[in-house]
């Protein structure tokens, strides 16, 4: 029998196509088969059915850039309990970075993140992005189009910035010629040594090595201008400095092939929440300037910026107690950007269309996935959200391995109720079941 499922009642919002109205969903077989109001099945023939009265319906999330730490630091997380977090957070595919160990700079690896994925089920579909260079040495390129033929989506050393201005020239060619992007970690480590956290008079008052603006801004200029030079895909992650967030604003008028993503905390939080003792506000790039919020945020709403991604970075609560300067940078995201995202909405920052776009149908676009969109014929990838659901963040509730987060306690609005990859419900928030 083929398996059914029914999504009544919902507000069905895919801001690709501009369909925003409530209707209903028929997903039969993994896909999407009609889209409309009153659509009735017998109750025999349904596998399941949702009353999605009062939520609302969109394309899965799509995150192109996690850290799912495997193989190598499985005590931080796995593929498969990455994948668990991702889908609690509506997410439907996640993107993986190739900082494990070993590196992801050989097609055993990359076959291997995939073949975790398979054994994990159909959480959430898991794409491998491989290393620029072997080792993240920054020394010479990975076998690219070995990679990418194997799975690779795409190509970073995010963590280990390419320093050499050739190397990275030869990286966004082979971009070109493979039609993948090319994912700058943008950090002058000349700039950035030693520092733990925004250099500014938070810093100075905390006794903590600052690292400037500088440092991320100048590694931008330099990427965009290869980008522009090679005509290769240039994708700035992370973005947290207004100067960046210009220059690819000055760069996108100019033509030149360059996307980019910010990350939840770089729009809610700024310097102002570092504190000494709490090692989850310790993050690379780090929380920045109220300044630099402000830009991010209107790089989010005037198109600048093309995608939210979480940068998802768990570590052990062991790592994390080391004390300020001796913990990893890093937080984990999965679960807490969407309320996060929606309280842009809610300021009036950006609309809902818009949020949800660059939480699906842009990251998609970039990384080359017929993905985030709601179409007849599609795989069924769907998030469904109380958008006016309360809750408080507890990190013991996670799915996550980490608990790394700096929004512990905070009273947010915004809960996946269900998420559906390739037309089966993958999780269903506790309050949902009958």
């Amino acid at each position: 029998m083929s398996a059914i499922l029914l999504i009544k009642n919902g507000r069905i919002l895919d801001p690709a196509s501009g369909f925003d109205q409530t209707s209903d969903i028929l997903i039969k077989d993994g896909r999407i088969v009609e889209i409309r109001d009153g659509i009735e099945i017998p109750t025999e023939l349904q596998s399941e059915s949702i009353d999605a009265r009062g939520l609302i319906v969109v394309p899965g999330f799509i995150d192109i850039h996690t850290h799912l730490r495997e193989p190598g630091f499985e005590h931080k997380e796995t593929i498969a309990t990455g994948a668990e977090a991702a889908a609690a957070g509506g997410f439907t595919s996640i993107a993986c970075m190739a900082n494990t160990r070993p590196v992801n700079d050989s097609t055993e690896i990359t076959g291997l993140i995939l073949r975790k994925a398979r054994e994990a089920g159909l959480l959430a579909r898991v794409y491998p992005i491989a290393a620029i260079t072997i080792g993240l040495q920054g020394k010479t390129l990975s076998p690219m189009k070995a990679l990418k033929d194997a799975g690779a989506v795409a190509f970073s050393d995010d963590g280990s910035p390419v320093s050499d201005d050739s190397i990275m020239e030869l990286a966004l060619e082979a971009g070109k010629r493979l039609g993948v992007p090319i994912i700058s970690h943008c950090e002058t480590r000349e700039l950035a040594h030693g520092g733990v956290m925004n250099e500014g008079p938070f810093s100075r008052r905390l006794g903590l090595k600052g690292i400037p603006n500088e440092s991320e801004d100048r590694m931008a200029e330099r990427d965009i201008r290869l980008a522009g030079k090679t005509g290769g895909h240039v994708h700035i992650a992370h973005v947290s400095t207004a100067g960046t967030v210009q220059l690819v604003r000055d760069a996108k008028r100019a033509g030149i092939k360059v996307t980019c993503e910010a990350a939840p905390h770089h729009f809610t939080l700024s310097d102002e929440d570092v504190s000494r003792d709490n090692p989850n506000t310790k993050m690379n790039p780090p929380l920045r300037s109220w300044r630099d919020v402000d830009a991010v945020l209107e790089g989010l709403a005037d198109g600048t910026i093309d995608a939210i991604a979480t940068d998802h970075a768990p570590h052990s609560q062991e790592e994390k107690a080391r004390g300020f300067e001796e913990a990893p940078f890093g937080i984990v995201g999965l679960e807490t950007a969407l309320p996060l995202v929606l309280s842009l909405v809610r300021d009036k920052v950006i609309s809902l269309n818009r949020a949800i776009s660059l939480m699906a149908f842009l990251p998609a676009k970039i990384m080359g996935l017929d993905k985030g969109r709601l179409r007849v014929g599609d795989e069924a990838d769907l998030a469904v959200f109380d958008p006016e659901r309360e809750w408080t963040v507890d990190p013991a509730s996670f799915k996550s391995k980490g608990k790394n987060t700096p929004f512990v306690g905070w009273k947010v609005k915004g809960k996946v109720c269900f998420t559906i990859a390739g037309g089966k419900i993958v999780y269903r928030e506790r309050a949902q079941i009958k």
